[in-house]
């Protein structure tokens, strides 16, 4: 199948680009190369996809709605997965505007886009963070998650509501996967994980909201990956999916992994949660599970032992 992943140079977006061409799959990849982190690990993840022929990277933005027409008008492509977004929550409270402009007009002209081109399947991804801190947990898909407490989150909520306008009005499969605290090999630098291993290498000061007592639903990149792949295998009408590994974890436990790992003590500062930080994320995969076969394998500990190696083998770390 020919497939146009959007965000293809990124950390999940490579990652499924790289999956599908392993399994045969032609892919179009669509990133902007945006510096909102280093260009240099995008143009690492690209390098690992430029050596399969099937590969196709296009350099473009989704705010440009013209060059969007024109990509899934020349590709025809037989799914759209759509990865690219401005993340982070807590960069999306000093810069709210930016986020309407890629994640809601963005997705909006590529869903555009897409209606005159077929339509193909979309999958869109979104965040557990939608859930916000009112849902009961286990955060179950049925949720109205309609109180985000961040512009990130609002604006992945945004996607799906916009997604699901364009399913019910001219019948385009859409399927929403809600991803749940991904980290891994090809992990962004801006994110925890990365973070949390350079500050405990470098003795340098960690800061724990909450004293690390929040609570986070880590899933590991590859069991993100399984879950899409049976996704985007599995068109059907409109469907939202969680897909997180299903046991929350203390992010002071998480720490204290890391330590185990790198034989290093963590100089820990305890701050306040920001008012964007909900105490707990925790996906409910039943339906995942019952519908895709969805199945994470990977516990933390050992995600954390890869992870690790990954920045050892890539030079990123001592």
């Amino acid at each position: 199948m020919r497939i146009l992943v959007t965000g293809a140079a990124g950390f999940i977006g490579s990652r499924l680009a790289k999956a599908l061409l392993v399994r045969g799959d032609t892919v179009a990849g669509l990133d902007n190369l945006n510096d909102y982190y280093p260009v240099v690990h995008k143009r690492r993840n690209l390098a690992d996809l430029q050596t399969h022929s099937n590969f196709t990277f296009i350099h473009g933005d989704l705010r440009d709605a013209d060059g969007v027409n024109r990509l899934c008008r020349e590709q025809k492509p037989g799914a759209i997965a759509h990865i690219a977004a401005m993340a982070s929550v807590r960069y999306s409270v000093a810069n709210p505007l930016i986020y309407a402009a890629v994640n809601v007009q963005g997705t909006l002209n590529l869903l555009e886009a897409a209606r005159g081109a077929g339509p193909p399947h979309c999958l869109v991804a979104s965040t557990g963070s939608v859930y916000g801190q009112s849902t009961p947990v286990p955060f179950l898909e049925t949720a109205s998650a309609d109180q985000p407490l961040a512009p990130y989150p609002a604006s992945k909520r945004a996607m799906e509501l916009f997604a699901h306008s364009y399913h019910h009005l001219w019948q385009m499969p859409v399927t929403v996967l809600r991803f749940f605290n991904v980290y891994g090999p090809h992990g962004r630098p801006d994110m925890m994980p990365w973070r949390w291993t350079l500050d405990i290498l470098t003795g340098r000061e960690l800061t724990l909201f909450n004293g690390g007592r929040l609570k986070r639903d880590w899933t590991y990149i590859d069991d993100i990956i399984a879950g899409f792949l049976a996704a985007l295998d599995s068109p059907c009408g409109y469907r939202v999916y969680n897909l997180g590994c299903g046991h929350p974890v203390e992010n002071i436990a998480f720490v204290q992994i890391l330590e185990k790992l790198l034989d290093r003590p963590a100089h820990i500062q305890a701050v306040p949660a920001p008012l964007s930080e909900p105490p707990v994320t925790y996906a409910d995969i039943g339906k995942a599970v019952r519908e895709l076969g969805y199945r994470p394998q990977v516990q933390v500990e050992e995600g954390l032992r890869r992870f690790i190696a990954w920045l050892r083998r890539e030079h990123l770390v001592a």
